[in-house]
């Protein structure tokens, strides 16, 4: 590989990396806007998860949590600690792959149906969707938060670390 092709693929690379860092902030920015702007609808949404029995803890999930993807959203856009942005929502998105995964086997089981034929709102803001459709999207961005946290994504920051 010569020296220019070396150059010409580290550019693309770093505009993939930006290009990625603005596509999962954005992304967060919306799904945790849509939660915020309907709390009622996504408390809903949350109790059919049997996350908790304690009514203070699920309102206080309910709350908090589409803030918090809207704080690490706008830190992704901003490009203020990517690195950490991308460790806590990669952290998040484990969690709700899990949750997500085990309510679908769940429904799989209790319909007896195919297990990518299971449909269902899984909270995320957009509406029903494909269990199958779900985890594939939920391991695309687990990727890029990894790939963010490898270092993709530091141009066009404002601040790449926060320390």
């Amino acid at each position: 590989m010569t020296k220019e092709n070396s150059t010409a693929m580290s550019r693309v690379l770093a505009v993939a990396g930006v290009m990625a860092r603005l596509a999962l902030g954005a992304l967060f920015l919306y799904m945790g806007l849509s939660k915020a702007l309907h709390p009622v609808d996504f408390l809903k949404l949350l109790r059919q998860y049997d996350l908790t029995q304690v009514p203070w803890l699920l309102n206080l999930i309910a709350a908090t949590l589409p803030w918090f993807e809207i704080f690490c959203g706008v830190l992704l856009v901003a490009g203020v600690g990517v690195r950490g942005a991308a460790l806590i929502l990669g952290i998040m998105l484990v969690a709700f792959t899990a949750v997500v995964l085990h309510r679908a086997l769940g429904l799989h089981a209790a319909l007896a149906i195919p297990f990518c034929a299971v449909k269902f709102d899984c909270g995320c803001g957009s509406g029903e969707v494909l269990i199958c459709r779900k985890l594939a999207e939920n391991l695309v961005q687990l990727a890029l938060c990894g790939w963010l946290l490898a270092g993709a994504g530091s141009r066009a920051c404002l601040r790449y670390r926060l320390f």
